[in-house]
């Protein structure tokens, strides 16, 4: 298949390769020029703008860092809109609250354009081992249309239902990751401040009720002390921001979701946003007395 991407930074850089590997047509656009390089060394096509990207192919797919991006690169003067074809489908595969999913999927519609929204999670792990969890809102005949493109960058694809669906559960992800990052880093940090070997606790949690991925991978993250970003605290920020406006919108109280959400405010506020979220241990450990390094 013929297909357009936006958007090459950690997470859409691999993803673009391994639409390439699956034998797609590929053809790119980036802000910044240089990232589109290692895309067209590897056989993409490179374009001058997004309008030109959708004028190349009848599917585009974006992966950039909030709404006002996707609003830039979709319904901007050189944005997909402006060079699609009736018929084009857009897909978005970044993160931005279920609201601004639909608007912008509507303002695409009434230009021609087919919008599904389709976040993933996996990080930058899942990103290169095509292994995302892609979820994803709109309609279900352009989801079929464009599900082979998905099932090149991931290994679970699931329809969850209209326009903004896929991002009312890339929110539900980014609660349960984000409470359970800050679950995790709060009780090896405990464990640890009570003279305890972290390492074993985490062992013995592994084999009862508490076993989680989170403290399978994160928890192991956490003990080496490996606070490379896959996802930084900074995004994770951004998507507990997210949560916590919808949550104002419908009027639910969400308190894990909220004391969460500040934490990774101070992570950012005191110069861990760079690094991966599973450096929340480090913010603890400043906390609670340590030096957190």
């Amino acid at each position: 298949m013929e297909v357009g991407f936006i958007g090459l930074g950690l997470m859409g850089r691999p993803m673009a390769l391994n639409l390439i590997k699956a034998g797609h047509s590929v053809h790119v656009w980036s802000r910044r020029r240089e990232s589109m390089q290692p895309l067209v060394d590897a056989g993409a096509g490179d374009c001058a703008s997004a309008a030109e990207l959708a004028a190349r192919a009848p599917i585009t797919i974006s992966m950039v860092a909030d709404a006002p991006d996707v609003e830039q690169v979709t319904l901007g003067p050189d944005g997909v809109a402006a060079g699609a074809r009736d018929g084009h489908i857009h897909v978005d595969m970044s993160t931005i609250a279920p609201a601004a999913a639909q608007r912008i999927g509507e303002g695409l519609l009434a230009r021609g354009v087919v919008a599904l929204d389709a976040p993933v999670s996996g990080g930058e792990v899942g990103a290169i081992a095509a292994s995302l969890t892609i979820m994803v809102g709109g309609d279900s005949a352009a989801f079929e249309q464009v599900k082979p493109l998905l099932e090149a960058m991931g290994k679970s694809v699931t329809r969850i239902g209209d326009a903004g669906a896929g991002q009312v559960a890339k929110a539900c992800n980014q609660i349960l990751t984000g409470v359970g990052v800050a679950a995790v880093a709060e009780a090896l940090n405990f464990a640890t401040r009570s003279g305890v070997d972290a390492a074993k606790v985490r062992e013995a949690l592994l084999g009862g009720f508490a076993y989680s991925r989170i403290l399978e991978n994160h928890g192991q993250r956490m003990l080496d002390r490996n606070f490379r970003p896959g996802f930084k605290a900074w995004m994770h920020q951004k998507d507990m921001r997210i949560v916590m406006e919808e949550a104002h919108r419908l009027g639910l109280a969400l308190p894990s979701s909220a004391a969460t959400a500040q934490m990774f405010n101070a992570m950012v506020g005191s110069g861990l946003g760079e690094d991966d979220s599973v450096a929340m241990l480090k913010l603890l450990e400043r906390m609670s007395g340590g030096d957190g390094e």
